[in-house]
């Protein structure tokens, strides 16, 4: 966990206090809500279909319990009672009231959180491996530069005004869990020739209208230069970036339009004018960030427990751990994964009470400590696997036990055309109908690892194009319709999707889906061959075959 320091807490007070006489302008109408809407965004609050939706920025996706008790106190004061946790590590509130967030934002203040730049056209949350410092294998903690990047960017005046909104994540593992080739900015550390950390930097990357996968600009950045070099992309961004155009306005057009190897030159030519500068990190700056980190004093601990060896004698305990337990840097201990997503209900949603519930067991279990996963999960990062057992009966008790980690019920779906006022259709009733039609949990294990991303209109909230299976809502006529495209991956070896054929109605889809599954199950090399690489072994033709055939 990261601890904030007075001059973070001063920076977030004053923002809240700021964002009070702002609301309090708008509210007396002395402000316009034209005037407001720039004010508003860069604090995190959107007007939706029915209401303000209030993001709220979770930095590298880590939390602490008494976090987690506040965003469930907000859930619970100002909101219908639940909170979205997305795909960019924030939870979102749909219902809040604009006279409420000024203090829904003292509120998170007091623990640390903001809603800063989770919206509008500046720098983002800065995300990262949700298993960060626990993942086996990992070059170093990826929080540490995270942290470094967002104390650089938060409310920094040139990228505050960017063409467009800007994304960066962070991974220092072999496999990919942040999705860094689908970010303006992907960040892979690892260790050059000479045993250094540093970067390898991608570019260009981002979904949308005009999905990209991001290229390598640069195959290693020492560590001190990274910030300096971050820098030098967004300065070339902010001087070529277009601003006449919103939809050719981010940096992946930029690159595509110059060409990676133009677009790099440019870099180069701004880095070299700066690189020994004052962005040059030196040691103690970074050791000053990676010692506000604290971690859990271990065990030592066997790495098969009586407990576990007792309880591995029931079937549905046995299920769940196979599924949403993983290895864990520290011998005794597992990272879990913690399903939002229950058969029949809205993907990554909690409510107050199951967030005040899990931040209990993360006392407990965890050391106080959550994660946020892109794919709309949560996870606790610490626990001994002599708790497992009595973990994941506390998890059933509240609804997050549901066994269906990677597998095709654990959907990553956008709010949709319930709450957005950008979407063409509903994602949340599909997402639902598929878990119901693929929740016998024999069925989701034969089908094996199997990703369903929704998303509602073509902005790609549900980052629909990475999906093994994507679904794009769109509007003919004023009816729902949706697109489906088969083979898209958003890890190391990221890959767009390709359509399968034309759009289908909306009670249309889970049929579409069940007869993609059922052509993998026919075609597959064997049992332990996965569908993506099925698809990628036979490409799209034998599975627009059968869905189409009766159509």
């Amino acid at each position: 966990m990261y601890a904030y320091d007075e001059i973070d807490r001063t920076l977030v007070n004053e923002r809240v206090a700021e964002f009070r006489d702002q609301v309090e302008r708008r509210l007396s109408g002395e402000l316009t809500e034209d005037e407001f809407k720039m004010l508003r965004l860069q604090n995190g609050v959107y007007l939706q279909l029915h209401a303000y939706m209030f993001r709220v920025a979770i930095p590298y996706g880590t939390l602490s319990s008494r976090q987690l008790r506040k965003l469930a106190h907000v859930a619970r004061t100002y909101d219908r009672g639940y909170g979205h946790f997305t795909t960019r590590q924030n939870v979102q509130f749909n219902w809040i009231k604009l006279k409420d967030l000024p203090d829904a934002l003292a509120d998170l203040a007091e623990v640390g959180i903001h809603a800063m730049q989770t919206s509008g056209n500046n720098m983002r949350n800065v995300t990262s491996d949700q298993w960060a410092g626990v993942a086996p294998g990992e070059v170093e903690d990826p929080r540490i530069w995270s942290e470094l990047l967002r104390q650089h960017t938060t409310l920094h005046p040139e990228f505050s005004f960017l063409p467009r909104k800007f994304k960066i994540a962070i991974t220092a593992s072999a496999h990919d869990r942040a999705a860094i080739k689908i970010h303006d900015i992907g960040l892979r550390l690892h260790k050059n020739d000479k045993g250094e950390n540093g970067f390898e930097v991608l570019v260009g990357g981002g979904l949308g209208r005009t999905p990209f996968i991001a290229k390598t600009i640069k195959p290693f950045v020492h560590g001190r230069d990274i910030l300096s070099y971050v820098e030098a992309i967004l300065r070339v961004y902010n001087q070529y970036g277009r601003r006449d155009n919103i939809y050719k306005a981010r940096i992946k057009i930029l690159v595509h339009e110059l060409g990676i190897e133009k677009f790099a030159g440019e870099v180069e030519d701004e880095w070299r004018q700066m690189r020994d500068g004052a962005l040059n990190l030196d040691d103690e700056v970074i050791e000053d960030i990676r010692s506000r980190f604290s971690y859990p004093h271990y065990e030592k601990l066997p790495h098969m427990p009586e407990e576990l060896r007792k309880a591995a004698h029931d079937p549905a305990f046995e299920a769940w751990r196979k599924n949403s337990t993983f290895a864990h840097k520290i011998q005794g201990y597992s990272i879990v994964t913690v399903s939002l997503k229950p058969v029949g209900g809205p993907p990554g949603d909690a409510t107050a009470d199951q967030m005040d519930a899990l931040a209990d067991l993360a006392d407990r279990y965890s050391f106080g400590e959550i994660r946020v996963g892109h794919e709309q999960n949560l996870a606790l990062p610490h626990v001994a696997r002599r708790d497992l057992p009595a973990l994941w009966r506390a998890l059933d008790r509240i609804g997050f036990a549901t066994p269906n980690v990677n597998l095709i019920t654990d959907i990553i779906a956008c709010p949709g055309l319930d709450y957005c006022s950008l979407a063409n259709a509903r994602s949340i009733p599909i997402a639902q109908e598929l878990t119901r039609r693929f929740a016998n949990h024999e069925l989701a294990n034969l089908i094996g690892r199997l990703h369903i991303n929704i998303s509602g209109c073509i902005n790609a909230c549900g980052h629909h194009h990475v999906g093994h299976i994507g679904i794009l809502g769109v509007e003919k006529n004023d009816e729902e319709f949706y697109q489906v495209s088969i083979g898209g991956r958003a890890d190391e070896d990221a890959e767009l999707g390709q359509l399968i054929g034309p759009a289908v109605k909306f009670e249309e889809v889970a049929d579409v889906v069940e007869d993609i599954v059922e052509a993998y199950l026919a075609l597959r090399a064997a049992p332990d061959e996965l569908f993506i690489d099925t698809v990628e072994r036979l490409g799209v033709e034998p599975f627009r075959e059968r869905v189409y055939a009766t159509r």
